[in-house]
């Protein structure tokens, strides 16, 4: 499997042949320029997770790639002049199973409404596997190889993260979700994830690193 950290909580995930990006957000740059995707997932409508300008001229370039959402973000994508499918059962896109996780995203605040929220874990034969939670802690993804984590959110505190990580204890986790903090902040909450969180997991930060390799163990 080959994982690019685009930006935020963007990722290209290139497994078993096929090209799969999931949450292009209006924070993350240049998303719209990929071409050859297999298929786009969105975990929920937040906007920077799901870019409502930049998303239609994605899919104009990727004609033959399927859209797959949550029922909100299919909702909105409709909206859009988009048919997407609403992701709530197991699927495949070529020999990649994909798995919904979860339903409802993450208590902001009382005064606001709750959403739905499903990530995603994609698995291939002979490829390591990667779970995306978009904006939810809570979901059991089963064993996996890698695992996509937030590292700042309004909705979640530092030892919410590393409470995550410790539960899912994977072999490999992977920052995301860190367009709110400054360089500063960063490492502070890398240092808390790779201190405070899994006691069997290795934290790979792949912000502007490219495609990067990540193997089974």
């Amino acid at each position: 499997m080959r994982l690019t950290h685009l930006g935020h909580a963007c990722l290209l995930v290139e497994i078993a042949g096929e090209r799969i990006l999931v949450d292009p957000g209006g924070w993350t740059p240049g998303f719209e320029q990929l071409r050859d995707l297999s298929a786009v997932v969105v975990t929920h409508q937040h906007a920077d997770h799901l870019d409502q300008r930049r998303l239609p001229i994605l899919m104009g370039h990727n004609r033959s790639a399927r859209l797959l959402a949550d029922p909100g973000s299919a909702e909105v994508l409709s909206g859009l002049g988009l048919d997407a499918e609403v992701r709530m059962e197991p699927t495949k896109v070529g020999p990649v199973s994909l798995l919904p996780v979860g339903e409802t995203h993450a208590l902001i605040h009382e005064d606001i409404p709750r959403i739905p929220n499903v990530g995603v874990v994609l698995r291939a034969l002979g490829e390591a596997s990667i779970y995306h939670p978009g904006d939810s802690l809570d979901g059991d993804p089963g064993e996996v190889d890698v695992v996509a984590f937030p590292l700042n959110a309004p909705w979640q505190a530092s030892r919410d993260m590393a409470a995550f990580l410790r539960r899912l204890n994977p072999p490999v986790a992977v920052p995301i979700h860190d367009a709110l903090l400054s360089a500063e902040g960063r490492r502070l909450y890398l240092g808390q994830a790779d201190s405070l969180g899994g006691t069997d997991t290795e934290i790979r930060d792949l912000a502007a690193r490219g495609a990067v390799e990540l193997a089974t163990s």
